[in-house]
C-alpha cells in the first residue's frame, strides 16, 4: 500500500499530456555520515548506463552532468544535507555523448530530533518537446507533477519511521507492520501519511497517541499472558 498523492488540478488544455507515458524517473539515496549511495536501475538507464557496472556515487553523478552545472549541484547536494531541499532543471550528458533534460528533485530525510539522516531525490527524464522553455501550460504541468513527486518522497520516508516504530512496538516483521498502518488507517480513516506522523510524533514523545490508534494497536498486539 502506498500513502495517497493528493493531485492538483491539471492546466486547462493539458488533455494530451494526461496520455503521454509516464516520464522515466530515476531515484537516489545517499547517507552523509556514511558516504554511502543507491541508486535505481532506472538512474543508471537515463545516464546510458549498465546497472551495478558502477559504484554510485556523488563523482559519478556529477561526472554526467553538463560541466557548466556541476559545482551548482554539488552544492545544492551539501545545501540538502543541511536540511534545505531543491528542484532545478538539470543537463546530463548520457554515456553515448546525447544530452538529457531532467528535472532533479533533492530531499532530506530527518530523524525525530531533526537531524538529516539521508537524502533522497529523484531524476525525472523530459521529452525534447517539454524540455523546450516558453510554454507556461507545460511548465504549470510540470511544477504539479514535480510537487506530487515532492509529496511521495515526503510520504515515503514518514512511513519508513513509522514502520520502525511499530516494528520495536510489535516486534512484528516489516511487512506485517506495513499491513497494519494499511489496516489501522483503512479503520480510522486516516491517510497513510497523516497515521505514520502521528505514531512518530507519540513515539518521540511531541503528542500522545489518538485513542482510535491507541485501541486497534493493543487489539492487535495484546499484551502477553504470564505463564505457569
Amino acid at each position: 500500500m502506498t500513502a495517497p498523492v493528493t493531485t492538483s488540478p491539471r492546466p486547462a488544455g493539458h488533455q494530451d499530456a494526461a496520455h503521454r507515458p509516464a516520464p522515466l524517473t530515476g531515484r537516489y539515496r545517499a547517507e552523509p555520515a556514511t558516504g554511502a549511495w543507491y541508486w535505481s536501475p532506472q538512474l543508471s538507464t537515463l545516464l546510458g548506463l549498465q546497472h551495478d557496472s558502477v559504484q554510485p556515487g556523488i563523482d559519478v553523478l556529477v561526472d554526467h552532468l553538463h560541466p557548466d552545472e556541476r559545482d551548482d549541484a554539488v552544492t545544492a547536494l551539501a545545501r540538502c544535507t543541511r536540511g534545505a531541499p531543491s528542484t532545478t532543471l538539470r543537463r546530463f550528458r548520457r554515456v553515448d555523448g546525447t544530452e538529457l533534460r531532467a528535472i532533479m528533485v533533492t530531499e532530506p530525510e530527518l530523524d525525530d530530533d531533526g537531524t538529516v539522516i539521508a537524502v533522497s531525490g529523484l531524476v525525472v527524464a523530459l521529452p525534447d518537446e517539454e524540455a523546450a522553455p516558453g510554454d507556461a501550460t507545460r511548465v504549470q504541468a510540470l511544477e504539479a507533477e514535480v510537487e506530487q513527486l515532492r509529496t511521495a518522497m515526503a510520504s515515503r520516508a514518514a512511513i519508513e519511521q513509522a514502520k520502525g516504530v511499530l516494528m520495536l512496538f510489535t516486534g512484528f516483521t516489516e511487512q506485517a507492520c506495513f499491513d497494519l498502518l494499511g489496516h489501522i488507517s483503512s479503520h480510522t480513516h486516516r491517510k497513510v501519511r497523516d497515521l505514520a506522523l502521528e505514531i512518530t510524533a507519540s513515539a518521540a514523545g511531541r503528542s500522545p497517541l489518538p485513542e482510535d490508534i491507541r485501541v486497534i494497536l493493543h487489539d492487535a498486539c495484546p499484551p502477553a499472558t504470564p505463564s505457569g
